[in-house]
């Protein structure tokens, strides 16, 4: 049965088919595969074709399929700018959304910390991940893109005797050319559970 969220998966990918790109390839950036093209995302094999979006082995919800079409239908040539790093409430529009992300990316890490310290290897590993910049601050921090064009830096701080466990997830600094700003917020929240699923 197809639900609402994969009606929305084909119609985004009618509209990129319909007037495909010339230079698509390039600035997801992606190798292309007869007329299909395939990419990381999300730490799995991405293939996007017209008839629609498999990642990994395909058992996925549909709302990481509606962020990818629209990842490709925003695509632009300019290259991802990481520093300064911005917290999703600086980024324009992003109000209605600041409490969900919270929550969601965020908050949700917190019970987390030390497993995600034990598996900092595999998650940069998985996410094409890198050392966050020493002034980042924290206890610890990563850098992750869960598409190739945006990264999120994710800043871990462990509880103490005075302060409990917090997360801070940042954007790089020009994510917005490449996302809607509610598909951003899904990127934050999907991200932060494909780490959770890497430390269980």
């Amino acid at each position: 049965m197809t639900d609402n969220y994969d009606l929305i998966v084909r119609q985004n990918l009618e509209r990129l088919y319909t007037d495909l790109p010339p230079d698509l390839g390039g600035n997801l950036p992606a190798r292309r595969d007869g007329d299909q093209f395939v990419f990381d995302a999300f730490g799995e094999e991405c293939r996007i074709g017209p008839d629609g979006i498999v990642l990994g082995d395909g058992d996925h919800p549909s709302v990481l399929g509606i962020m990818i079409s629209l990842y490709a239908l925003h695509t632009r040539p300019e290259p991802c700018v990481d520093l300064p790093f911005k917290a999703f409430r600086e980024f324009p529009d992003s109000a209605p959304y600041v409490g969900a992300f919270t929550s969601h990316t965020e908050q949700i890490l917190v019970s987390h910390v030390d497993a995600v310290r034990k598996n900092l290897p595999r998650i940069r590993e998985v996410l094409k991940g890198k050392d966050a910049p020493a002034d980042a601050g924290g206890d610890f921090s990563v850098i992750v893109h869960p598409l190739p064009k945006i990264a999120l830096c994710y800043i871990f701080y462990e509880p103490d005797e005075d302060f409990p466990a917090s997360v801070t997830c940042l954007y790089s600094n020009n994510a917005g050319l490449f996302l809607p700003i509610d598909a951003m917020a899904d990127v934050g929240e999907y991200t932060s559970r494909k780490i959770i699923r890497m430390t269980t």
